[in-house]
């Protein structure tokens, strides 16, 4: 068990054994590393344990233009030759064991070669499994997903089916509103019993790990109120946990069960304060019971779940929240001590995770990332640690690039956080990059980013400011960015770019800003401020004409949906697809064809608007090909396309003399 390995674990680094990845020497010279090894896919991911400690598997891409294949290797020993499974014509995206012998895959397929609309992408989703013990390999459910592994149940899965972009992406406002199906899969027949369908007042549901429905989040369109309900575990009527109304924007998130009072549940809300705080919920007595946790100023992240899931099922080990990395506070004191003994040990520890174990807890698999680690995965068995492999294994940490978190003041006097990434090379003041993160209403916390790492190794301080309308840092500073699109949210950006200037860190005369998504919107407002403090802007992705996004965030959705975009996109906030002859610096703007969340109409009618203003000599333009939105959808050809492009307009045509 735990306490066992706590007490005898070796914990003494081996060299990787199997060869699934080669590791550079530490004695070369560091050199920056090339855009080509950027532009790769992770070459594994999604490391796995099976609930026995007897295998392996994981996800790996073995070359440039390669789909993800499935390598499964002995425990026992890992120089053998593993077992491999690919998903042609599917593309496998993630895998997870149901028992000891049945490994199941969620996969995606390109199923048209133009999107359908907004949000309805040419991909396609299935779920399959792989039995070790009859060797036969299945597919199973239309446009469907994996929403839980059983436990208690080994041969038998949840799944959810509809129109979903779930796995691409979780900032979307309707994902919530959007009813899915819910089904127990048996896996060994191949039998799907419906477990309970979703509808406009209950949208989506969310299970124990014994599959029973706990709770559900839907909408009353005639009080314009979105309400939570909840259920014990046996019971088969819904009550009504809270109703709030959507023009509040307030979350109430159930976020797991009490796994030995079944009346109680952990929730993330204000409760009456700024901060998103840990609470416990009564669903008896219907309210709040207990304050588990609520910081001075940073919302709460998410939970810590107990890292053996086959026997301590659906136990909470602690929590994490916002902060200079994620900050982590442990319930369990022996997970804690696991923890401690990782953080020791594993090289460049930042955010350290245990991915699976075994029921025994024998042997399990650790994860770290961070900035000067890519993703790096090692396995835990009878207390000694070995090296599994990297998402990046051609790249050294001495490489990569230090991130450091900033509090600084905007013009209004509120406090802003941001992070930057500091160049391992050249001197202060750095030329700079602003980088708002997309979504907006989302929040970021170091890790490895890859285009923040490739833009440093090129002797770029990236700033990624946590603006006004980031999630992460309180409820005020999350809703006051409604109506405030390319105004204090733009603000926040520049105050934080000439706080850097001030502090000797930035150079002022060699500023841009990137940004994708919600950050190319951002970035195209920038093209266009006066007084203009950057040289050159990179939007992609971008919203470009918030009136058309509005139109397809509206289109065919409920009130709450249709009531979020207005307060985002609708009202008094810059248009970029009206502001194109203020332009006022050059312009790289980047799209891909096939972008369900932003469709490539933007980035057309924006060139056409160019096209015919004075301004068409300061833009240029790429196009990635077949690309969509969403990180899974970009291929080798598309990050190296994207990252040349951006270099060389950087080194050329970022103002006088480049940037």
């Amino acid at each position: 068990m735990i306490s066992r390995l706590v007490r005898h674990a070796v914990l003494a680094i081996a060299g990787c054994a199997v060869g699934i990845v080669s590791v550079a020497s530490a004695q070369q010279q560091p050199a920056p590393v090339p855009l080509e090894v950027f532009a790769l896919r992770e070459v594994i991911r999604n490391v796995t344990i099976s609930p026995d400690g007897k295998r392996l598997a994981l996800m790996k891409i073995d070359s440039r233009k390669g789909d993800p294949i499935v390598e499964v290797y002995e425990t026992d020993d890992l120089s053998k030759r593993p077992f491999r499974l690919g998903a042609d014509p599917m593309e496998f995206q993630s895998i997870s064991w149901v028992s000891d012998d049945l490994l199941v895959f969620n996969a995606q397929q390109r199923m048209r070669r133009r999107i359908e609309g907004y949000n309805r992408g040419v991909f396609s989703t299935r779920v399959a499994s792989y039995n070790f013990r009859t060797k036969k390999f299945e597919t199973f459910g239309s446009n469907a997903q994996l929403e839980s592994v059983l436990p208690k149940e080994p041969n038998k899965v949840i799944i959810s089916e509809g129109r979903s972009v779930a796995s691409f992406g979780q900032d979307d406002p309707a994902a919530a509103f959007r009813p899915r199906a819910y089904y127990e899969l048996n896996l060994e027949t191949g039998s799907k019993s419906l477990i309970i369908k979703g509808n406009d007042a209950r949208a989506t549901v969310q299970f124990d790990s014994d599959g029973n429905p706990r709770s559900a989040f839907g909408f009353d369109a005639a009080s314009q109120e979105a309400i939570t309900y909840g259920r014990l575990p046996g019971e088969n009527n819904w009550e009504e946990v809270l109703r709030r109304s959507i023009f509040e924007l307030e979350d109430f998130n159930i976020v797991a069960f009490d796994h030995e009072d079944p009346k109680l549940g952990y929730v993330i809300t204000t409760n009456g304060k700024d901060v998103y705080g840990l609470w416990k919920y009564d669903f008896d007595q219907k309210k709040i019971v207990e304050e588990v946790y609520v910081d001075s100023d940073a919302d709460i992240f998410g939970l810590i779940n107990h890292p053996n899931s086959w026997s301590r099922p659906g136990e909470v080990a602690g929590f994490t929240y916002y902060g200079a990395k994620p900050q982590a506070v442990f319930f369990d004191p022996e997970v804690e001590a696991i923890y401690t003994q990782l953080q020791e040990v594993i090289p460049n520890a930042h955010n350290v995770t245990i991915n699976s174990m075994s029921r025994d807890g024998s042997t399990y698999i650790v994860f770290n990332t961070g900035p000067r680690d890519p993703g790096t995965y090692y396995m835990v068995r009878n207390g000694g640690l070995q090296l599994i492999g990297s998402h990046s294994p051609l790249i050294r940490p001495e490489q990569l690039s230090d991130v450091e978190f900033v509090e600084y003041e905007s013009r209004d006097g509120r406090t802003v956080r941001g992070y930057i990434t500091i160049p391992s090379v050249g001197e202060p003041p750095y030329p700079t990059i602003a980088m708002p993160h997309g979504g907006p209403f989302v929040g970021e916390m170091p890790a490895y980013d890859e285009w923040a790492q490739m833009l440093a190794s090129r002797g770029y301080m990236v700033f990624q400011p946590q603006y006004l309308g980031s999630r992460g840092w309180g409820h005020k500073h999350y809703i006051e960015f409604f109506q405030e699109s390319g105004f204090r949210m733009q603000d926040d950006k520049d105050d934080g770019m000439m706080e850097l200037v001030r502090r000797g860190l930035a150079d002022k005369d060699r500023l841009a800003m990137f940004g994708w998504s919600y950050g190319g919107y951002a970035s195209a407002v920038a093209a266009t401020r006066t007084p203009q403090i950057h040289q050159c802007v990179l939007p992609a992705a971008a919203v470009l004409d918030t009136q058309l996004q509005k139109g397809y965030g509206q289109r065919n959705a409920n009130e709450a949906t249709k009531y979020f975009f207005e307060q985002w996109l609708g009202g008094d906030v810059i248009n970029p697809i009206e502001e194109v002859d203020k332009i006022n610096v050059p312009m790289l703007l980047i799209h891909g064809d096939v972008d369900q969340r932003v469709p490539y109409e933007h980035f057309k009618r924006y060139r056409r608007e160019i096209e015919k203003s004075s301004k068409k000599d300061m833009v240029q333009y790429l196009v990635l090909p077949e690309a969509d939105h969403f990180s899974v959808t970009l291929y080798y050809r598309h990050q190296l396309a994207l990252y040349e492009g951006m270099i060389d307009f950087l080194k050329n045509d970022c103002g006088p003399g480049g940037l």
